[in-house]
């Protein structure tokens, strides 16, 4: 997939862990846990939007488009 999540680095600059912000978002770890993998296959605009005021981040801060590598090469 060339959805790439960089959740992890958000919560890092944070200082804050997996389970905080799952409190203050109100979703639950395992689905954020799914989300932080990069497992998920869809994220609402609702979560997205939650996760940015808690992180006080814009969505590009946490959602990245990375081709993969064999469009990359089909491309060229």
């Amino acid at each position: 997939m060339s959805i790439k999540v960089n959740l992890d680095r958000v919560l890092l600059d944070r200082k804050m862990s997996l389970t905080q912000l799952a409190d203050k978002v109100g979703i639950t770890l395992a689905n954020l846990s799914i989300l932080k993998t990069g497992k998920a296959r869809a994220v609402r605009f609702s979560t997205l939007d939650a996760l940015c005021r808690e992180l006080e981040c814009q969505p590009a801060d946490i959602l990245v488009y990375e081709p993969d590598e064999e469009i990359k090469l089909a491309a060229e």
